[in-house]
């Protein structure tokens, strides 16, 4: 049976990325960055604007 929910794009504190179905409630420290569709969609989107896998926090050290 194919997946028929719509997904958004959410992300935490520490700008890491992950996709969440729309009909549940957000996981405590995430929000939703503004994108949604299917999974494919949402996995294609956040491949396109998470290029560096570090956590902020590592990232801010290391610059």
């Amino acid at each position: 049976m194919p997946d028929i929910r719509t997904y958004q794009v959410v992300v935490n504190h520490e700008e890491q990325y992950s996709v969440w179905a729309t009909d549940r409630p957000l996981p405590l420290g995430w929000t939703s960055e503004g994108t949604s569709g299917t999974r494919e969609e949402c996995l294609t989107h956040i491949a396109e604007v998470w290029t560096d896998m570090r956590p902020r926090s590592v990232r801010q050290v290391q610059e």
